[in-house]
């Protein structure tokens, strides 16, 4: 019986992803790397550290800064982030996201976070949803990331809740990968071949129909 729902937050509640991966691709070339196409679906989803391995390995300088070096470029990368989201307000919120969390708290669900992002209690309040949510994980907790399942599971015990009672939302595929690995029921927003591992894939967030979503799990 379906009894929860869990909520990456970049990219699902509201485009915050956007101002991450503007300030990733301003890092990176900053450091002199240009960033293909592939690396705005490869960083979403993953923790500040782990992004920041991934541009130094598409720049080939993995070994280029010392773990303090790195964890300066990455600190650097967060306050840039910090200042983009400051402009941040409800009207941010994504098409189809509030009718959902109405109708969850309707269905008397209860509802979680699960995001790499350590500014994810920042960004829910200037949203105003803050008080909607009865757990968000904290990511200094986490000694893995996406798409290790991890935090999907811990986001469920917050609820006290098992994975076949929760159902949880990604749009990026490691996010996805993640919530199959913690055995709980996917929902992929964005580009179906990309998430194809979800159980269900919906293009934008103006398609979520908590109704049809329900039917869904109840027919797994």
């Amino acid at each position: 019986m379906l009894k929860g729902l869990i909520f990456d937050l970049d990219g699902v509640l509201t485009d915050s992803a956007a101002y991450h991966l503007q300030a990733w691709n301003d890092l990176a070339k900053s450091i002199g790397i240009t960033l293909p196409p592939a690396a705005n679906d490869a960083l979403r989803g993953r923790s500040r550290m782990d992004s920041l391995d991934l541009i130094l390995a598409y720049g080939r300088q993995q070994t280029h800064y010392t773990l303090a070096q790195k964890q300066a470029l990455a600190a650097s990368k967060n306050t840039h982030y910090q200042a983009l989201i400051k402009q941040m307000t409800p009207a941010d919120i994504l098409p189809g996201i509030v009718p959902l969390l109405d109708a969850a708290r309707a269905a008397g669900l209860q509802l979680a976070i699960a995001s790499a992002s350590k500014n994810a209690p920042t960004i829910l309040t200037q949203l105003g949803l803050m008080d909607r949510f009865a757990g968000i994980v904290d990511p200094d907790s986490l000694q893995h990331g996406k798409p290790d399942p991890e935090i999907f599971i811990k986001a469920a015990e917050t609820l006290h809740l098992a994975a076949d009672e929760v159902m949880s939302f990604e749009d990026a595929s490691a996010g996805v990968a993640a919530i199959k690995a913690a055995h709980q029921f996917a929902v992929g927003i964005g580009d179906a071949t990309v998430l194809a591992a979800a159980d269900v894939v919906v293009p934008t967030t103006a398609a979520l129909n908590f109704a049809a979503l329900q039917q869904a799990f109840t027919a797994q």
